[in-house]
């Protein structure tokens, strides 16, 4: 018998003994698969929580490092971990643990959950909320169902319900000076924005993921006729497209656009996650801007600076060359917030290239700008044998008040400063 069918079989066995509450027989077998694979890490992770049941820790943590050396992206030997250093009572260690869990596995609701407890524990409700929410939105139904859950689903809905409330308080203790500024009409769709982005009302015509904003018509392509920038910007199309043309004798200036943060779901965009298939080449991101870039294109830029675009510190403006290589599919996707517009200038179009918003398709021209609504699902391709490349900044929703536009962009600010480092915005 080959060594790995004498290790499955030996587990199958332990398995079968565990099962039947044959512990001492289940770890015999277990140590013979570790005398055949030293590190078989399944084997080591088992005897680990073995021995962590018996309350012999040492031997416990020795077989769970083991275990994670051998495999660093063995989610469940990392929880393992995480309740050994919870049970030893160094919560410290223990979240270090759960979260390597979860960079394993980032859809892994247990861990979520586990996150959670460890961090209130440490008296940090928000991010602690946070771990809850993504624990509940990972859960299967027969899960969130089942009688065993009900205790600790019902502990994280109030902790999220409590987390958005704070966050409610908080918004509106920051925005109270502005909002006494306005009148009822104008502030109604803000304070629907609030109960919104607080879990107290629905947004049911598009799907912004981090702030939706009410009675703004989800709208999949705009009228470019009525914006009046456009003529100028569409004038600085030949400009533009000759600083393109240089700036493509620099392929190293290009990034992936799709740079997804260790531990968190790749989702749909898997195959694009640090792949240049879909390159950007950054003028503005984050609200900074990008020297070395936009230096190199002084009349695209100046372009750019003629529209009314969203300023809100450490977040936008967000302006970048987008590159699809031939062959490539953006999936189906949602944006961040429809307080703004995507605007596309389209430069290189090859043909069999598209852009969908909802229902509707659209065929870039070059030289024509077009807006459109990113928080209504769309999607993006390039068929050809050619590079797509179009001009990707926003502008502010043209229904928008100045009020309005100012009051969105402090409370994009202060959900960053409420969560710190761990907000999570969307898509730029």
């Amino acid at each position: 018998m080959q060594e790995q069918d004498r290790i499955a079989a030996l587990m199958t066995e332990a398995d079968q003994m565990s099962m039947r509450g044959q512990s001492e027989a289940a770890v015999s077998r277990w140590k013979q698969v570790l005398d055949i694979e030293p590190d078989y890490p399944p084997a080591l992770n088992l005897i680990g929580v073995y021995s962590m049941a018996r309350g012999d820790f040492a031997l416990a943590r020795d077989y769970l490092l083991r275990a994670v050396a051998a495999a660093p992206k063995f989610a469940m030997a990392h929880a393992n971990l995480s309740r050994l250093h919870s049970a030893q009572g160094d919560t410290d260690a223990a979240l270090a643990s759960i979260n390597q869990a979860i960079i394993a596995d980032p859809t892994a609701w247990g861990a979520h959950m586990e996150r959670a407890r460890l961090l209130e524990a440490k008296s940090r409700p928000r991010e602690a909320a946070a771990s809850w929410g993504r624990a509940l939105a990972y859960m299967p139904e027969s899960a969130a169902q089942s009688a065993q859950l009900q205790q600790l689903v019902a502990q994280a809905r109030k902790a999220v319900s409590d987390n958005q409330n704070s966050l409610r308080e908080f918004l509106q203790d920051r925005m109270h000076g502005l909002m006494g500024k306005g009148s009822h009409p104008e502030l109604e769709r803000f304070e629907n924005c609030l109960d919104i982005v607080t879990g107290r009302r629905e947004f049911v015509t598009a799907r912004p993921l981090m702030l939706p904003y009410p009675r703004l018509p989800a709208i999949p392509f705009f009228d470019t006729s009525t914006f009046d920038w456009v003529p100028a910007m569409e004038a600085a199309f030949p400009d533009i497209l000759s600083e393109l043309e240089s700036l493509l004798q620099r392929p190293d200036l290009f990034v992936p656009y799709v740079q997804t943060q260790a531990g968190s779901p790749t989702g749909q965009f898997d195959a694009l996650d640090r792949n240049l298939d879909w390159g950007a080449l950054f003028l503005w991101k984050n609200g900074a801007r990008i020297d070395s870039n936009a230096d190199l294109c002084p009349r695209t830029e100046a372009a750019i600076s003629r529209t009314p675009q969203n300023i809100i510190p450490n977040r936008a403006p967000v302006a970048f060359f987008s590159a699809l290589q031939p062959g490539t599919h953006i999936p189906p996707h949602n944006g961040a917030t429809n307080t703004r517009l995507t605007v596309h200038l389209p430069l290189i179009v090859p043909p069999d290239c598209g852009l969908r918003v909802g229902g509707e398709t659209h065929v870039w021209q070059p030289g024509k700008v077009v807006a459109f609504d990113d928080t209504i699902t769309h999607e993006a391709w390039n068929y050809s044998d050619r590079l797509r490349v179009v001009l990707i900044f926003d502008v502010w929703h043209p229904m928008l008040t100045p009020l309005e536009r100012q009051l969105v962009a402090h409370t994009v600010e202060s959900i960053m400063t409420f969560y710190g480092d761990n907000a999570d915005l969307g898509e730029l």
